[in-house]
């Protein structure tokens, strides 16, 4: 049954048959009225806030009409009884929930919800304490849909999971005139161990992406090397410019030892037969 369905059913509520003894106590109800008035007005006339509604009940039964106000309305004495029922958005913190993720690893995962109450006539007659069984509803819900999920979906698809916690719960309390506003994951707590584990990953990933990057590096500096020894090799001015600026270099640093590089092709002369 849908939250349209169930809202025209509560308006359309009605005293019932509530038989003779019922109008003959309703008989003497205004009857008191009458006798004691202007007196009984004190016990007749009820005040809620604009924040608040109230269910009457006469005899027993919802009043036709549903709930009323906000501001003055008018009961039976002896007849009507009412309870108000506060309209504000309110908000509760599910405690740490220890839960098993679908590739076996224990968290402890708490949420708050955002909900307020759209039908106060359902809310009194369909559940004693609506706002406990939201509270216990939504705590049972965190480890059910929690727990078809992987620690990496869980770290990261907070926003979706929320999305769909807040579509079962508001189904669920629709019956009840509740409606789920909002559902927000607070904290995600791994084990210690585990801490250490997803540490350690994360840091040989970042050694290994730093191999990589040095590798490449290397092979981009020895390609320019090549590229370079194929240009000097082309012209031997050139080896002895780069031969020259090197000595500068190094007596510019004002060293007491002064290195002379010692062309290798020289050795070959003497080395030959």
């Amino acid at each position: 049954m849908s939250s349209m369905e169930n809202r025209k059913r509560t308006e359309n509520v009605d005293d019932g048959d509530i038989g003779c003894c019922g109008y003959v106590l309703i008989g003497l109800s205004f009857l008191i009225l009458v006798l004691f008035f202007p007196f009984s007005l004190i016990c007749s006339i009820k005040i809620v806030q604009e924040y608040e509604r109230a269910v009457i009940f006469r005899l027993g039964r919802v009043k036709q009409g549903g709930a009323v106000g906000p501001g003055l309305f008018f009961v039976l004495p002896c007849v009507d009884t009412f309870r108000s029922v506060d309209l504000r958005t309110f908000s509760y913190d599910i405690p740490p929930q220890e839960i098993l993720t679908k590739d076996s690893v224990t968290v402890s995962v708490d949420a708050v919800i955002y909900a307020r109450i759209m039908d106060a006539t359902m809310s009194i007659i369909n559940v004693e304490n609506p706002h406990q069984s939201t509270k216990l509803l939504a705590a049972t819900t965190l480890r059910n849909i929690l727990g078809t999920k992987q620690l990496s979906e869980l770290l990261t698809d907070r926003e979706s999971i929320s999305h769909n916690m807040q579509a079962v719960l508001d189904d669920a309390t629709d019956p009840w005139g509740i409606k789920v506003e909002r559902v927000e994951m607070k904290d995600v707590r791994l084990p210690t161990q585990m801490q250490r584990a997803m540490a350690a990953e994360a840091e040989a990933g970042r050694e290994a992406r730093a191999k990589v990057i040095a590798a490449e590096g290397e092979m981009k500096a020895s390609r320019a090397l090549k590229e370079a020894a194929d240009v000097m090799s082309e012209s031997p001015t050139a080896l002895q410019l780069r031969y020259l600026q090197t000595l500068h270099s190094i007596s510019a640093e004002k060293n007491s030892t002064i290195i002379f590089p010692f062309p290798v092709d020289i050795m070959s002369a003497f080395t030959k037969k």
